[in-house]
């Protein structure tokens, strides 16, 4: 049975009516067009697919849009700020933290997360909370100095 799901999708409040039981992936995809959360394993593994749910970094390929419902979603296109990258964005291309670019998204979408919980992370915490986003063109090293650099300049701004 469809429903209308409301919610705010990267600072736009939206709506949809649809079968709850749709990914939050297949939503920002097909319906809104949104083609930077990409699809890797479908099952919450690899990370391909986070975004922000409330400010925290969540699997969009296993959530439902259902679960959305009044809460804010942030993909890495609604991250930047008009032209200015966020610091996370601007850090890893600084530090050229991707190569084929695939995981870079979610790789971002969840450095986001962590720093949002943890705003002076050691590299171990870095470590532990991007060990589930997987790369595999080994940029791991550039990722983590990305990170490490990010959260400097987000406690330096107030971000």
């Amino acid at each position: 049975m469809q429903k209308t799901v409301a919610f705010t999708l990267n600072g736009k409040k939206v709506s949809v009516e649809m079968e709850q039981s749709k990914t939050l992936l297949w939503v920002l995809r097909t319906h809104f067009e949104l083609t930077g959360t990409k699809y890797g394993c479908g099952e919450g593994y690899c990370g391909a697919c986070t975004v922000l749910i409330d400010n925290s970094a969540v699997r969009s390929c296993a959530t439902t849009i259902g679960e959305v419902a009044g809460k804010s979603v942030v993909t890495i296109e609604g991250l930047a700020d008009g032209d200015k990258l966020h610091p996370v964005q601007q850090a890893f291309v600084d530090h050229d933290a991707l190569q084929c670019g695939y995981c870079t998204p979610g790789m971002i979408m969840n450095a986001v997360g962590l720093l949002n919980d943890i705003s002076d992370p050691s590299r171990e915490d870095i470590i532990s909370g991007m060990e589930d986003n997987l790369c595999r063109c080994g940029a791991h090293n550039r990722i983590l100095d990305a990170i490490e650099d990010a959260a400097s300049a987000m406690k330096n701004s107030g971000n």
